[in-house]
């Protein structure tokens, strides 16, 4: 969807700009790529949390792990730890649970249950249709992760084209020290051929986006946490890829909206739908959002006893009274007499439509220019071919 100049998404914060900064705004200039830096000539991807939803699927290892010892997990304690490296990380939780291991020990028993579950981790929304563009626009790109190389490799041989598309693939342990040191990312722009200046790290943790700003690159953040931390250390901020605007890193545009609508790569969860929110099954995440779903989608949704509807859904922060991490509102756009209460709900999101304009759903009491896009989008084949496959798995 082409957007004006400086059209920005209002989820996306930047950079403090400099007075210099905002003279080149007024002359046109309004991209992250305005402060006088060098233009973006390759791309360095993080793997976990970044282009793969491995967080999701391994959610509970460490937990079902602690129990066997008799130990309680620390959910918050967990969270900061993402992006440290595996040996960081097993050093970290067994002075935490005090447990009876080294950390050869601790990794050698704990690594064969995370493997087991690599196979079935996604793409985060909007990771395929990057690397699709990046490629077919010949912008190199390489993968830096803070895993050791071998399961760098494992992790992506599940994805069809992944490892043959990457420039260069580096683990942790090719490079004398890995993220927060910028020595990762040094080494992918080296073997990319390209000046770490010209290069564009992605990252979803902090201890990534540090590290690309120790090598001297521009970096998006799309974190799965909250942004708080992040604003003042990235130059961007997202809440998905579906976000990213190529054009602002001088890279070429997306050309893929179709009027004011994007197809996306279906994203599925169910719940109890009730007092008009979706409640997640948290319980079973492969029932829930990715956790960087985030804005104003639309699909279809299937209730155990009405059938299956077109809807439109908000995915923001905000309480309601099934969880307090985030708000699914689902407005189903056939239901006229809004008698749709109290029963499961099976989602499959088809299509992105934008943003929120705030962090919460506050501002969606009034939805009807996105119902009727929603509308109007279900009905044209690249969203209907999703239904001639199982609509829900």
């Amino acid at each position: 969807m082409p957007l004006p100049p400086c059209s920005f998404l209002n989820s996306i914060p930047l950079k403090p700009i400099s007075p210099s900064s905002s003279l080149s705004a007024m002359n046109g200039c309004c991209g992250p790529q305005c402060d006088g830096a060098a233009y973006i000539q390759a791309v360095i991807f993080d793997l976990d949390g970044t282009l793969l939803d491995t967080e999701k699927v391994t959610k509970n290892v460490l937990k079902e792990f602690l129990e066997k010892y008799g130990k309680v997990i620390d959910r918050e304690q967990e969270d900061t730890r993402l992006g440290i490296s595996q040996l960081e990380a097993a050093i970290a939780v067994i002075k935490e649970y005090d447990l009876p291991l080294t950390p050869r020990q601790f990794i050698d028993e704990i690594s064969p249950i995370y493997k087991e579950r690599w196979p079935t981790a996604k793409p985060l929304p909007g990771v395929n249709r990057l690397m699709k563009h990046l490629q077919k626009h010949g912008v190199p790109f390489a993968l830096a992760s803070n895993s050791k190389k071998e399961n760098v490799d494992a992790k992506i041989s599940y994805h069809q084209g992944w490892k043959e598309n990457f420039v260069a693939v580096l683990g942790s342990d090719q490079v004398k020290s890995g993220k927060p040191s910028p020595d990762l990312f040094l080494e992918a722009a080296k073997r990319m051929g390209v000046d770490a200046a010209h290069c564009l790290v992605i990252e979803d943790s902090l201890v990534g986006v540090r590290a690309a700003n120790a090598a001297g690159m521009k970096v998006v953040a799309v974190p799965s946490q909250s942004e708080a931390d992040y604003a003042s250390i990235a130059d961007s901020v997202l809440h998905s890829l579906l976000e990213f605007q190529p054009e602002l890193w001088d890279l070429p545009p997306f050309e893929d909206w179709v009027d004011s609508a994007l197809p996306i790569e279906p994203i599925y969860a169910s719940g109890l739908f009730s007092n008009g929110f979706l409640c997640e099954a948290e319980d079973d995440e492969s029932c829930t959002f990715p956790s960087q779903v985030w804005g104003l989608y639309f699909g279809w949704a299937k209730l155990n006893m009405d059938g299956i509807f077109k809807v439109l859904v908000g995915v923001g922060r905000g309480h309601c009274t099934c969880t307090a991490k985030r708000k699914i509102k689902p407005w189903i756009i056939d239901d006229s007499d809004g008698h749709i209460a109290d029963q499961h709900m099976q989602l499959s999101l088809v299509g992105f439509i934008r943003g929120l304009n705030k962090e919460t759903l506050m501002d969606l009491e009034e939805v009807e220019e996105e119902k009727s896009i929603a509308s109007a989008s279900l009905d044209l084949p690249m969203f209907l071919h999703h239904t001639r496959a199982p609509l829900f798995p």
